[in-house]
């Protein structure tokens, strides 16, 4: 049942990551030519909530990255959970080699872009944008090289995403939170007692767990702690175990019902909204500016880098050991897959440069779109020889 889902879930992240690919072009067509002025226009389309007093409006593009993102972070919160308790993130053993790669993918990548930008104060705000991880795309291009990829190789790339993710929501936490309203964080603290006691209660029920986490995630966004955030509280009190054994837990059944949902149209909308850059004057000084430049870095060297080299320090330490049926140019291979960053490195520097306050609003997608294409052509190519070799290797040895 387990292999069954993992392989559901591959499944599923593969063709959306091909979506993306699709949906990114499309945005990009649509920024660089006559039709400019209606995208611009649908994005900046102000839409509002209203009740009583109580008032949220945000132009639409803030309505993709704060509120359909945070449904996106409810699915990758209830992923966590569900690893954490009864799956590959449960067992030490097994988490060791992808952790400690995951801590190194994230480190190398901030090192070399705050290392580019260490005079410009505001572009340091971005040095979290090359951290992340696009599973999505990385296991798009995984999939293109089919049936040889080992599962432990896929299991991997899928246990260091997560953990990946996980990562990122700290980050986001500790150093992308605004002003804070004491009111409207006393209000999520109560909503968040309420939620506990749903879950140590029994409740079974999803609906209530929403309609809290809704009226929750309001007040996080007016709490300037960022509104996604919500999304994984809500998913930390969802019940994964109790009720009849023949019946999935309501975690499970939230999670297969989301995964189609944000898989095929929340991350292809927020696509669409964050990737349109505009190439009018591009030359390649637009790329080697220090902001552009230290995220492609970031993502192409610095991943590759920090996820193989800490991974080969831990097992030459004897920390951890190569997954099975892996050698060293597999495990690089994917090493560099780290480096497409994407989707969530997209929402990471709408975090960072958000209200337009970095004059080359443009430079940071440059940055991420090079860095992740760059990764996802290098990874592909080293994981094609290095699968090519073993099967060379296997017919040639005696049976």
């Amino acid at each position: 049942m387990a292999l069954k889902s993992l392989r559901e879930f591959l499944r599923l992240e593969s063709a959306s990551g091909i979506l993306l690919v699709i949906v990114a072009v499309i945005a990009m067509i649509a920024e660089n030519t006559p039709a400019k002025p209606l995208y611009d226009a649908l994005l900046n389309t102000p839409v509002a909530i209203r009740i009583g007093e109580f008032e949220i409006a945000k132009p639409l593009l803030l309505w993709i990255n704060d509120g359909l993102m945070a449904i996106f972070f409810f699915l990758v919160g209830l992923e966590i959970k569900r690893e954490i308790l009864q799956g590959e993130l449960s067992d030490p053993a097994r988490i060791t080699l992808p952790a400690i790669a995951a801590v190194g993918g994230m480190a190398l990548p901030a090192f070399l872009y705050v290392a580019l930008n260490w005079e410009n104060p505001v572009a340091l705000q971005g040095w979290a944008i090359p951290t992340a991880t696009d599973i999505a795309f990385a296991l798009g291009v995984l999939s293109l090289l089919g049936k040889r990829v080992p599962n432990s190789l896929k299991l991997f790339l899928l246990t260091l995403a997560i953990i990946d993710d996980f990562g990122a929501i700290l980050i986001i936490a500790v150093f992308y939170t605004s002003k804070l309203s004491l009111s409207s964080l006393l209000t999520a603290v109560v909503l968040i007692i309420v939620l506990f006691l749903f879950n140590r209660r029994g409740v079974r029920s999803i609906p209530p767990y929403i309609i809290v986490g809704a009226i929750l995630w309001a007040a996080v966004l007016k709490s300037g702690v960022h509104a996604t955030l919500a999304g994984v509280v809500l998913a930390a009190f969802i019940p994964l175990r109790g009720g009849p054994p023949s019946e999935p837990s309501p975690l499970e059944k939230l999670e297969d019902d989301l995964h189609p949902t944000v898989a095929y149209a929340i991350l292809p909308l927020f696509a669409f909204a964050n990737t349109g850059v505009s190439l009018e004057g591009f030359s390649l000084s637009t790329l080697a500016a220090p902001v552009p430049l230290g995220i492609a870095l970031g993502l192409l060297l610095g991943k590759q880098l920090g996820v193989f080299g800490f991974s080969w320090i831990a097992v030459q330490c004897g920390f951890a050991r190569l997954p099975k049926k892996v050698g060293w140019l597999e495990l690089y291979g994917v090493s560099a897959l780290c480096g497409i960053g994407f989707t969530m490195s997209l929402f990471n520097s709408s975090l960072a440069f958000e209200e337009g306050n970095l004059e080359s609003a443009a430079g940071d997608r440059l940055g991420i779109l090079t860095g992740s294409i760059l990764s996802a052509l290098f990874g592909y190519l080293i994981l094609r020889s290095a699968l090519k070799r073993r099967k060379r290797r296997k017919t040639l040895s005696p049976a």
